[in-house]
């Protein structure tokens, strides 16, 4: 039985990216992890258009997978058919969105996202509006970085130290958050460089689903 992290862009570089920052945790963990790449997928989910082409062929990838799995990671910041894999799955199933944020509110009392695209923003906000926590949030700002952008790790952690500094001093974030699979690289280096905690969101969701399974074992 595995836990199954899904990126469902096609970018391998993004899903390795993943299985290092959660490799860590896999030590902690009572079953394996294993991230996964949905080739169906496009290179980056960066529109609405995206976000809804997704879900059919990641509904169709965990599928395959349900008789092995011991619960799923939806590994995209904007959680694609988070409640229809719900609904499909007998096991835990966890977004990376829905985990940063509540795992950001319990490390401080305004939490701020860095998105990569402006378009990026109304999205994130109609979800933590659905998520009903608006009033915990002190604001999300771009990078103006595309995922494939992210790859130039010098540009990237530069922008991050802009904006990142922008949400801590210019709204008060006291806590921010990796608003995509794609910046796994940059948490650490990101927290010691502004001083705050940063939540990186596949590592948030891993955590979840860690503790999930290791709770249906004690039944």
């Amino acid at each position: 039985m595995t836990i199954y992290i899904v990126n469902p862009n096609s970018s391998q570089h993004v899903t390795e990216g993943i299985d290092h920052a959660v490799d860590p945790m896999r030590a902690a963990s009572p079953v394996p992890i294993e991230a996964r790449t949905l080739i169906e997928g496009p290179p980056g989910i960066e529109t609405q258009a995206h976000v809804d082409g997704v879900v059919a062929p990641m509904l169709a990838h965990c599928a395959k997978l349900e008789n092995q799995a011991s619960a799923f990671v939806v590994a995209c910041y904007s959680d694609p058919g988070l409640a229809a894999l719900r609904e499909q799955s007998n096991h835990p199933v966890l977004g990376i969105a829905e985990a940063s944020i509540l795992t950001a509110m319990t490390l401080g009392q305004k939490f701020g996202i860095v998105s990569i695209l402006s378009k990026s923003v109304p999205r994130h906000m109609r979800y933590v509006g659905a998520m009903g926590v608006m009033d915990r949030l002190a604001g999300d700002q771009p990078l103006e970085l595309s995922v494939l952008e992210l790859s130039d790790k010098t540009r990237t952690f530069e922008r991050l130290k802009t904006v990142g500094t922008s949400l801590r001093d210019g709204v008060m974030a006291d806590v921010l958050i990796l608003g995509c699979a794609g910046m796994t690289a940059f948490r650490a280096d990101l927290e010691a460089y502004l001083g705050i905690p940063v939540v990186e969101p596949c590592q948030a969701a891993a955590a979840m689903a860690i503790g999930r399974v290791a709770l249906q074992k004690t039944r």
